[in-house]
């Protein structure tokens, strides 16, 4: 997932069906809305059909893994979501090789997800380019072999927040997509549970223009795996609706498209000149289109309930039951327990690693009705889930 940050199709309107079981109970009632935790409990992870209808209401999401205890993307963090009880995992952001494959980074700049800086091979790499209308420096997977990137290692990216994740620098590699897609086999059959991932094509606009299309690519590895279906355990996100479009023409599993501060423009909108913003994109109008091609929104939670100038939370909008009345399911990013991730009025202290009330915010976010959430923290999103369910 991003920075802290209408094709209609006759198969869209059945997968939004689908989808929208995961809403609505048998008694046409909104699952997850506040007051009724209670009925949202009467559908645990597993029950209910196939598809995304298995998944528990509301959803916790492994964001990129366990990230909040070990590096991003590594197969370190993803397993250890799994054993937090992760009801999906983020795996992974989607950026391409040199040579075309698909690898699992925050972003395409590796210099703080990786050792790259340390390699003096690759000291000759490290460049300026301009990543969505802005000069970035560092070391970009698009310049490596997937060959070159497997001798590096994942580091942790927020150290001043997370110092106890640097004891795990250096332990893991960068995965690939493919290798994700085996590994979600293996871990179900190990598990004997279906695991889902939640996999973000990244800045698909900049890597389209060079010649390194990501939903192609993204396609072909779930068709290879006979995981492109509207039932398969693979949710696919993107910042950017016209990657989410292509995807729709492309496979037939859920989709979402993220959604970031209300002021902000996706990126191929920018391109191609679209005036609009995300205020635009969660009016009512803007919705029914996302709800042409996609299944649900993963906006962030300022989204949901926006903080006033000192950081406290203000009055929910409207956002969780104007989507959900076109049928959009709403995973919103991202919970973390750290002080300065979290409200102002769920802090405690003023230490960057400190951690706050988090259980106080997950209940105040789950109260708004929202269907999932993304967190760094499985464990504190399992054990706040248990507590709001039981009201």
């Amino acid at each position: 997932m991003g920075s802290d940050q209408a094709n209609e199709k006759t198969q869209g309107t059945g997968r939004r069906a689908i989808l929208g079981a995961a809403v609505f109970g048998a008694s046409g009632a909104v699952l997850g809305l506040p007051g009724a935790a209670e009925a949202a409990g009467t559908r645990p992870s597993g029950a209910g059909g196939r598809g995304l209808k298995s998944l528990p209401v509301p959803a916790i999401i492994g964001h990129r893994g366990a990230s909040g205890y070990r590096p991003e993307h590594t197969f370190g963090s993803y397993n250890l979501a799994l054993d937090l009880g992760a009801d999906v995992v983020e795996a992974g952001d989607l950026v391409p090789t040199k040579d075309g494959h698909l690898v699992c980074r925050h972003e395409p700049e590796i210099g703080g997800t990786t050792d790259v800086a340390s390699h003096p091979e690759f000291a000759d790499r490290k460049t300026t380019k301009t990543l969505d209308g802005v000069a970035t420096t560092g070391w970009f997977t698009e310049d490596f072999t997937l060959a070159e990137l497997k001798t590096l290692r994942a580091v942790e990216r927020i150290p001043a927040n997370r110092p106890h994740n640097t004891l795990y620098n250096g332990r893991w590699e960068i995965p690939t997509f493919e290798e994700v897609l085996k590994w979600q086999d293996e871990q179900t059959r190990k598990r004997g549970k279906q695991v889902w991932i939640y996999p973000e094509t990244k800045h698909p606009t900049y890597f389209r223009k060079l010649g390194l299309g990501l939903e192609e690519r993204v396609a072909k590895l779930l068709r290879k795996y006979g995981k492109d279906g509207r039932n398969s355990p693979v949710i696919l996100q993107s910042f950017e609706p016209s990657s989410i479009q292509k995807l729709n023409q492309l496979v037939d599993n859920p989709l979402v498209v993220l959604l970031s501060s209300a002021a902000s423009r996706p990126y191929d909108f920018v391109e191609a000149g679209d005036p609009r913003t995300v205020a635009d994109l969660i009016t009512p109008k803007g919705l029914r289109e996302i709800a042409g091609y996609a299944q649900g929104i993963g906006p962030t939670l300022d989204l949901i309930i926006p903080k006033d100038a000192n950081g406290n939370l203000t009055k929910p909008t409207t956002l969780v039951s104007d989507a959900h009345r076109v049928g959009l399911v709403l995973h919103p990013y991202t919970m973390r327990n750290e002080n300065p991730f979290l409200p102002a009025e769920y802090r405690k202290g003023s230490a960057a690693d400190g951690y706050g009330d988090s259980f106080g915010a997950f209940k105040t976010y789950f109260a708004t009705g929202i269907d999932g959430v993304f967190t760094d923290n499985a464990d504190t999103g399992v054990l706040a889930r248990a507590d709001f369910l039981a009201g």
